[in-house]
């Protein structure tokens, strides 16, 4: 997407979040055990995004800033990853959720398919929203997902384009470490059999990772005793 191209959404009157997935626990989106809320909506729409299901701003669950902080901090993780769909076109809400999760001394990474460059120029405009949640994130990850530039050095990351900013001191040594930090991918499978997948990884080996999933294993015999 281009610097001069639409900012984010305006969001300054709204009371809800809309959150399409709610992931209690997940060492697979950024550093250490996180909490990770993906927001519903985005208005940049990468080609090849991984999740187009989020484009859309009708849908997802409608929750509150304060009930929302309250969840992430029920979860006893070290912190939130705001993720989406697009969490800069829900700046305000998420700004409180952000700002609660800070001040019980959680760390913050909010994830943006918008430039650096965009955001501060959103903020020059008078987005106090998007201030505020750049104010309440310890590590912002920037930049739009471009499908011809695939990143498999860096974790968390899709493309090479996309950069890490810190915003504090929150994460010292991280950009000399992150080059060095494993990727992950998560599977889960809930109790109706629904599975759901989390974490970056390349088409052709998350889709061999499905595929197993949903290969019948073969079954082994228990043994009658145990010596």
């Amino acid at each position: 997407m281009s610097d001069d191209g639409p900012g984010p959404r305006p969001s300054a009157g709204a009371r809800t979040v809309a959150v399409a997935r709610f992931l209690a626990a997940t060492r697979a989106e950024g550093p250490g055990e996180r909490t990770a809320v993906w927001a519903q909506g985005c208005e940049i729409r990468c080609p090849g995004c991984f999740n187009p299901h989020l484009w859309t701003f009708r849908g997802g669950e409608r929750v509150a800033p304060d009930d929302l902080a309250r969840r992430v901090l029920d979860a006893g993780t070290e912190g939130l990853t705001l993720l989406g769909g697009e969490p800069f076109d829900q700046a305000a809400p998420l700004a409180v959720v952000a700002a609660g999760v800070r001040a019980a001394g959680r760390s913050v990474m909010t994830f943006t398919g918008y430039t650096t460059a965009r955001l501060r120029r959103a903020v020059d405009e008078g987005r106090d929203d998007v201030a505020a949640l750049l104010a309440a994130t310890d590590l912002l990850v920037a930049g739009p997902f471009l499908a011809d530039r695939i990143d498999t050095r860096r974790p968390w990351v899709g493309s090479t384009n996309q950069e890490f900013v810190l915003l504090d001191d929150r994460f010292p040594g991280l950009l000399d470490e992150v080059s060095r930090s494993p990727d992950r991918v998560e599977v889960t499978v809930d109790a109706a059999g629904r599975v759901a997948v989390n974490g970056w990884a390349e088409v052709d080996a998350l889709d061999e990772l499905l595929a197993s999933v949903a290969r019948p294993q073969p079954r082994r015999r228990a043994s009658a005793e145990r010596r």
